[in-house]
């Protein structure tokens, strides 16, 4: 089936579309942008710049998609955005090409973004994540599967956010958070196990048990991080995917783990 683009809407020349991709009115595509099967623009929707939007997307109205990095280091050239599918941007929400000529900001699949989210320069997002109304991510930040950021959460350059973990509304998060765990306050601290978002996720309760000892390893036994990444790796569930899953994102984190909060 052939696109339906309507007649108010702006589609430039280079733009390539995939079958019933649907462009609603004074919508705008720009030149080297390419839209997967079964994704569908809104009214005043725009996706620019060197954009790859994957399959059965969906970009409300307002939303920027592709726009060029607010980063002051930008010197020219071709960065860009590579955007899975099933992916929904609602109003106003903005993401960001890369800085870096030839470099791209990635996005996965499946994930939620509510209005007025952003997204900046050279992030790498997962698949399944849900950005709550005005959540923000500076520049090259990394949030892994199933991550949950609350509304208005704010999070530093190069902060990473693991994997089932989530940051509570209005947080500002700026060091790296381990998986698994709610963060919340200004500057955020770890406060508890997400425990309702693993059950969601089919967490069994042996998972739980565990993730629940990896949280008291590291922020109650009155450890310093030496010394409970030293016992994580000693434990005897040590090779279990939580705790191998904790150790990994421990070892590659620059920022240092969020610390432990009441």
């Amino acid at each position: 089936m052939a696109a339906k683009i309507h007649p108010s809407a702006v589609v430039e020349p280079g733009a390539q579309l995939g079958g019933e991709v649907e462009i609603g009115a004074y919508a705008y595509v720009g030149d080297g942008v390419t839209l997967g099967a079964g994704t569908r623009l809104h009214h005043h929707a725009s996706v620019e710049g060197d954009t790859v939007l994957g399959e059965r997307c969906e970009v409300f109205p307002y939303a920027c998609i592709g726009g060029k990095t607010q980063d002051l280091k930008f010197k020219g050239g071709k960065p860009g955005l590579r955007i899975g599918d099933r992916n929904v941007f609602r109003e106003y929400v903005s993401v960001h090409c890369a800085t870096g000529d030839g470099d791209v900001t990635r996005i996965g699949s499946g994930n939620v973004l509510l209005a007025t989210c952003h997204v900046a320069h050279d992030c790498v997002l997962g698949d399944h994540i849900v950005m709550s109304n005005g959540a923000v991510l500076a520049g090259h930040v990394i949030v892994e599967d199933h991550v949950v950021i609350g509304g208005y959460g704010g999070i530093h350059q190069f902060c990473r956010l693991g994997a089932y973990a989530m940051l509570s509304a209005t947080a500002k998060l700026v060091h790296d958070l381990p998986p698994f765990f709610i963060a919340d306050g200004t500057p955020a601290e770890v406060r508890a196990v997400n425990k309702v978002g693993l059950e969601r996720n089919g967490f069994t309760a042996e998972q739980l048990e565990r993730v629940k000892q990896i949280h008291r390893i590291l922020y109650r036994d009155g450890l310093n991080r030496t010394q409970a990444l030293e016992k994580l790796a000693a434990h005897p569930h040590a090779a279990s995917a939580e705790f191998a899953r904790t150790l990994a994102f421990a070892k590659a984190s620059e920022r240092g783990l969020a610390p432990g909060g009441r």
